[in-house]
């Protein structure tokens, strides 16, 4: 594990001077991130800021979104993609919080050690690992490191993960490899290498700065 933590380092390391200090965009409040992040699911940025700007101009609080008539919340984030799933799943996590806590407020979350903080948020339908750590990373700065398709298929090519592991149990492993200071660069870092350079189907090798740290052996020597 010591020889894989330096290696993930100088992993980091490398994409940093390739791709310099990434910033992801202002920070939101917790509850704002984490009705964004399931806006997000299986759907592109893009699209994820229209439905989350559709559904904010729609109604002036969290509150009104929580007490409106599902068909509305539907409507208003159609943009994003699966609105019949993603509209209820928002009311009913907005809900839960609010019978739990009385609140939407999240920003207590930040007082609380992070693991506690994590399955406090995954206990809600719809929030799983990789929306936890996206909240608790970037709305509340704890050390979390989320885990989506890009990272999970980069870090598996390159072998900074078990071969067989699958998602779910990448992202403490993950945290596990990486220092916590490089989570949040190393998560935008990575994403942008999985999205510009290491795609899915055929790998741009020859671009990637990273190529002598990779163990991927299907790498192309051609474009």
């Amino acid at each position: 594990m010591k020889s894989l933590k330096a290696r993930a380092l100088k992993i980091h390391e490398t994409l940093l001077e390739a791709f310099g200090e990434p910033i992801w965009r202002n920070p939101l409040p917790a509850i704002d991130e984490l009705v964004s992040t399931i806006l997000s699911q299986n759907t592109n940025d893009i699209n994820r800021d229209r439905g989350f700007n559709a559904l904010r101009a729609k109604f002036s609080t969290w509150e009104a979104v929580r007490d409106a008539n599902a068909e509305e919340v539907i409507n208003a984030i159609r943009v994003a993609g699966l609105a019949n799933q993603k509209g209820p799943r928002i009311q009913q996590v907005l809900r839960a919080i609010t019978e739990e806590r009385g609140s939407l407020n999240l920003d207590f979350l930040a007082d609380l050690p992070v693991e506690e903080a994590r399955t406090w948020l995954t206990k809600f339908n719809g929030v799983g690992p990789k929306t936890a750590a996206i909240v608790l990373c970037f709305s509340l700065n704890m050390p979390a490191f989320p885990v989506d398709t890009h990272i999970y298929r980069v870090t598996g090519r390159i072998s900074l993960r078990p071969d067989k592991m699958n998602v779910e149990q990448a992202h403490p492993y993950l945290e596990s490899v990486f220092p916590p200071e490089t989570y949040y660069a190393g998560h935008l870092n990575l994403i942008r290498l999985g999205r510009e350079i290491c795609v899915a189907r055929k790998p741009k090798c020859p671009k990637c700065p990273i190529i002598k740290l990779c163990d991927y052996e299907f790498k192309t020597v051609n474009m």
